[in-house]
């Protein structure tokens, strides 16, 4: 059997440490990072958007990060300047200017006393009411308390649109809430005794 001289045995050692330090992953983000860099600008191409599946994941990302920013911000003093910036973030992902909507949010996170909000299972439906075709998100919301333990699942809605933003060549779209935890537009079938 060979013996391995010295020097090349050093050598192996010295790059295998070398190429060791060099293969270092990058820091990743804090959560609190993502959620102050969460806003609504983000707009999506037409052909990725075939896809109920794509939109689908988009619509959860929308109402995550609604959630995220709107637990920010209760968990806050809301007097403050960057609570002011949250708080237009919020408004910012609804395509009316209305506080209202963005209230029943906010009332709810605190008679929780919510900490955390994680979005589970969504599914995206269209209605159609007359000529207009609504879109609809239903989806599983758990809430979290300060000790990260779990408060409940809850059943919530969300309507949604699409609005055409074209960028120069493209046609893109960008996403807004109609109406957050408002209740799906029933069908025209009344329920009741028929004769």
């Amino acid at each position: 059997m060979k013996k391995i001289n010295k020097p090349f045995a050093t050598f192996l050692f010295v790059c295998v440490l070398i190429f060791g330090a060099c293969t270092q992953d990058k820091p990743e983000m804090s959560d609190l990072e993502k959620i102050r860099n969460n806003n609504n600008k983000s707009s999506y191409p037409v052909n990725k958007m075939d896809s109920a599946q794509a939109i689908a994941q988009i619509t959860k990302q929308k109402i995550q990060e609604l959630l995220d920013l709107s637990t920010l911000y209760t968990s806050g003093n809301r007097d403050t300047e960057i609570d002011s910036v949250i708080y237009s973030q919020m408004k910012s992902y609804f395509i009316e200017d209305d506080s209202a909507k963005l209230q029943r949010i906010l009332q709810e996170l605190d008679s929780f006393n919510v900490n955390a909000a994680k979005v589970g299972n969504i599914a995206v439906s269209k209605v159609v009411v007359g000529s207009d075709t609504l879109d609809f998100a239903k989806f599983a919301v758990e809430y979290f308390d300060e000790a990260n333990r779990s408060i409940g699942i809850f059943e919530r809605n969300a309507q949604y649109v699409l609005k055409p933003s074209p960028v120069k060549f493209k046609k893109e779209f960008k996403f807004y809430f109609v109406n957050f935890d408002g209740l799906p537009v029933k069908d025209s079938t009344s329920v009741g005794v028929t004769r």
